[in-house]
């Protein structure tokens, strides 16, 4: 127990200070606290935020959407991001492709769309580059199960050229077009004996054989540079895709003003066939009128001399005129001479002010 007096409050003087001690309820000040600590915590709260940001469709209350599972005889190049449609409009995109036994195993999303559970998916091509999107008939009454993937008897792929003409190069390459006519030769030497019927066929297979090998650098030449075009477009797909969308939209605005500049022709022409009608139904008044003007700018043209040296002219007065009102609303003059003895006066004759000073 301290020796100090403890003194009521109504017994304290009015204007004492009132001393009050301050306590830290929760433990430690936040300024004593480890700094190390606050930032491990901050840092690792930035890099969720992080984490979250860029993968927001995958959150489930963010992103939502439903997945679905559909398998395909080939993926036709279809990867990740890209679209999922339904009637041409966007409502997903794909998540995965992967290789399931001999068959190729598709996962996409799906957000705020009916999928029946007749649907029918099939990958089409989105530009003339190979660019692909997953396009979905959504068919049926109930709802396509989630957990059940759609069988390929409901899926169908697309034919790709570029492979295609990748592949064709590659056999071409690999093919000894020498050989292949001297094998040719040889059967047709084998089966000279034959009946008419079968000579002339392999006949022209030789032939065809002999001329393929003649034109084999030229056709080599010809795949490669096919080969190579091919793949600069695939290069810059990216670019010709947008320049196809730029030009979808401009016809799209073009065709969005078509209304309106149709408008503005209808109305021009009717404009003109006002003005014509008006100038039919005034034309015997305005005849005399532009005759009368005309005759009036000769008159003026004859005279133009006589007019330029009136004008001339009129400077001097115009000049003294103004230095006559110059000082206000009266003539000032000046009369010499007036009066006995030769006394000057100064009359000013005003303007509704009256008599002189």
């Amino acid at each position: 127990m301290s020796d100090e007096m403890i003194v009521p409050l109504e017994e304290q003087a009015p204007n004492a200070p009132v001393k009050t001690r301050r306590t830290n309820v929760g433990g430690k000040p936040f300024s004593s606290r480890n700094p190390t600590t606050i930032g491990a915590i901050g840092l690792v709260i930035i890099l969720v935020i992080l984490w979250a940001a860029f993968n927001a469709s995958k959150l489930p209350i963010i992103g939502g959407g439903t997945t679905y599972t559909a398998y395909f005889t080939e993926d036709a190049n279809l990867g990740p991001s890209d679209d999922v449609r339904i009637a041409g409009v966007k409502v997903g995109t794909v998540s995965s492709t992967a290789l399931d036994g001999n068959r190729v195993r598709i996962r996409f999303k799906v957000k705020h769309a009916f999928i029946g559970d007749q649907s029918t998916i099939a990958i089409k091509i989105k530009t003339l580059l190979g660019a692909k999107y997953l396009a979905i008939d959504s068919q049926g009454t109930n709802k396509q199960d989630p957990k059940a993937a759609i069988p390929t008897s409901r899926t169908t792929s697309p034919f790709d050229i570029y492979p295609a003409f990748t592949e064709l190069t590659q056999t071409v390459n690999a093919i000894d077009t020498n050989k292949l006519a001297k094998a040719f030769g040889v059967l047709s030497s084998d089966f000279s004996g034959t009946p008419a019927t079968v000579k002339p066929v392999l006949t022209g297979l030789s032939r065809l054989s002999n001329t393929i090998a003649s034109r084999d650098a030229e056709l080599r030449t010809l795949l490669q540079k096919a080969n190579s075009v091919t793949g600069v477009l695939a290069q810059r797909d990216q670019q010709l895709q947008q320049l196809l969308n730029d030009g979808g939209l401009l016809l799209d605005e073009l065709n969005a003003r078509r209304d309106a500049i149709h408008a503005l022709l209808l109305n021009t022409t009717t404009l003109a066939t006002q003005l014509e009608g008006l100038v039919t139904d005034n034309q015997k008044t305005i005849g005399p009128m532009l005759d009368n003007l005309h005759q009036v700018l000769a008159l003026l043209q004859a005279n133009q001399d006589s007019l330029d040296r009136g004008l001339k002219l009129l400077a001097p007065f115009y000049r003294v005129f103004s230095n006559a009102l110059g000082n206000g609303r009266w003539f000032d003059n000046y009369i010499c001479n007036l009066g006995a003895g030769g006394i000057a006066d100064i009359l000013t004759f005003g303007n509704g002010n009256g008599g002189c000073q």
